[in-house]
């Protein structure tokens, strides 16, 4: 009798990894079904362009229909409403710029979860608070879907480029079906843990990118005053132990690089109103979690005054225009 019930468990058990196989293979085999899209501002959409690309027919959704028009021109659906994408495709990736969009999107009137499909995978690309992504993925539990946060490093160079990083957040046997449309979209997509750990891997990086990038603003701007010719200094930092994203990637400094938002009179990129935002949740977290994040704390006081002296749209690396302008005051 005691080697029956051994075989019916061992066979249970093998049947239920079998059933787990299938369900995550199936997603994989539709790998040309329609994939839905919603938030097509200046990440989402290089973002979606990207999938197209990849030959995935997009059924997106914006609050803003203008933003919709060019990849419905590239073959798009658009709908009305994140309601209405979910109704129709079984994956839907979301890139939102906030936690109440998010809330919003997902859980509203008009939200995803009142048509999701069940056994849908719900990807979110956008920065928010981990305690928001547990919270759609529960919600998102009751109906039957899959919710995995996966927020993005690089900016709108690597989303046009199609290089961004993927920090991945959510059951790891659902991992590679989120891999096969991130990879469309990224070079690097990396499994964090848990439902929320992408999040807190996106939090950290941008802490420092923001104390790096004030870092690199105070360096060159010190570096002008005392007669050094910008491009030579940032040619020394960038073979040097200064060395790093802001210097040799992004250079706040007008004129040094081409292709970044400085050459453009800080326009696109990276808002300075979305950098505060993400500043605020770190600290949040760090307050939570009784973490001393003494520059992060100082960075996010910067960026918050930037954003009350008319940056608040402007990228993130005007804080080098903000500080040479401090110091006429």
């Amino acid at each position: 009798m005691a080697a029956i019930i051994r075989r019916s468990a061992n066979f249970l058990l093998k049947y239920s990894s079998y059933v787990r196989h299938c369900f995550v293979s199936s997603r994989s085999m539709a790998s040309k079904a329609p994939v839905g899209f919603v938030g097509l501002g200046n990440m989402g959409n290089p973002m979606a362009k990207n999938l197209i690309k990849h030959g995935y027919p997009i059924i997106a959704a914006d609050v803003f229909p203008e933003s919709c028009k060019e990849i419905q021109d590239l073959g798009a659906q658009i709908m009305d409403s994140p309601a209405d994408v979910a109704e129709r495709a079984d994956r839907v990736i979301t890139m939102l710029p906030s936690s109440p969009n998010v809330i919003e999107v997902y859980t509203g009137p008009n939200g995803i979860l009142k048509k999701v499909k069940k056994g849908s995978l719900l990807i979110d690309s956008s920065t928010i608070d981990p305690a928001v992504s547990k919270e759609m993925a529960k919600a998102a539990e009751k109906t039957g879907a899959l919710f995995m946060d996966a927020p993005v490093s690089g900016g709108v160079g690597a989303a046009r480029a199609g290089n961004l990083t993927f920090m991945v957040g959510g059951l790891e046997e659902e991992f590679n079906a989120a891999k096969e449309l991130l990879s469309c979209m990224g070079t690097n997509v990396v499994y964090c843990g848990g439902v929320g750990t992408g999040q807190a891997a996106k939090i950290c990086n941008n802490m420092l990118l923001a104390i790096s990038m004030i870092g690199t603003a105070e360096t060159m701007n010190l570096g002008i005053r005392l007669g050094l010719d910008p491009k030579l200094l940032a040619k020394i930092l960038n073979m040097s132990s200064g060395r790093c994203w802001s210097s040799d990637t992004y250079n706040p400094v007008p004129g040094v690089m081409e292709g970044v938002p400085s050459a453009n009179d800080y326009q696109g990129g990276f808002a300075t109103t979305l950098m505060a935002k993400d500043l605020g949740l770190a600290q949040n977290t760090a307050t939570n979690t009784k973490t001393p994040a003494l520059l992060g704390s100082l960075s996010h006081q910067i960026y918050r005054m930037m954003c009350a002296r008319g940056y608040a749209q402007k990228d993130f690396s005007s804080v080098f225009q903000f500080l040479r302008e401090e110091e006429n005051i």
